[in-house]
């Protein structure tokens, strides 16, 4: 689980800087471009340690470099505010794949329920979707302040939320389907 946070924060790494470099100067340009020296450092540096990049990480590289130049060009935030959504419709697409959940199950669950953990992984593929449209929406606003507030709590607060949901969606099934097992 730790190495999955880590690979999600190295390629979530340049929206962490812009909104931390944003919420402690306000200033969007300086944001933006310490975001693009930050993700051409990132990945620098992971070449010149020998580490191999994914796919995500060069593709939030390009992102980067042609939203955040975007941005730096025509002094509009929108376009670097647009990345996050990209990032979860890669992501919701790659959970489309079916039973692409299953590997990170208890093997109780997967065993128990597995067509539960089936339609559990499409429910995720969807939030990332719906994440990603109520992201573009909040960015064409313009508004910093309602997007900082979005990527920082309702992004983090959904999926939270929807974990929990699952978890205890889960333990009731799994539960019940051990006792109905029992009683036959």
């Amino acid at each position: 689980m730790k190495d999955i946070f880590g690979r999600l924060a190295q390629d979530f790494f340049s929206t962490i800087v812009f909104l931390a470099i944003y919420l402690i100067t306000g200033n969007v340009m300086l944001a933006t471009s310490v975001a693009i020296a930050g993700a051409v450092g990132q990945v620098a540096y992971a070449r010149y340690k020998g580490q191999q990049l994914g796919y995500m990480t060069w593709a939030s590289l390009g992102l980067v470099i042609v939203l955040g130049g975007a941005t730096l060009l025509t002094h509009d935030p929108r376009f670097v505010l647009a990345k996050p959504a990209i990032g979860h419709f890669a992501i919701g697409a790659i959970m489309l794949k079916r039973g692409w959940m299953l590997r990170y199950m208890p093997p109780i669950v997967t065993e128990t329920v597995p067509e539960y953990v089936t339609i559990a992984g499409y429910a995720w593929a969807a939030l990332m979707f719906v994440l990603g449209a109520g992201t573009i929406a909040v960015a064409a606003t313009g508004d910093l302040k309602l997007w900082a507030f979005y990527v920082s709590v309702v992004l983090i607060g959904a999926k939270v939320v929807a974990f929990g949901v699952q978890y205890a969606a889960f333990r009731i099934l799994v539960g019940n389907r051990i006792r109905a097992a029992a009683r036959a």
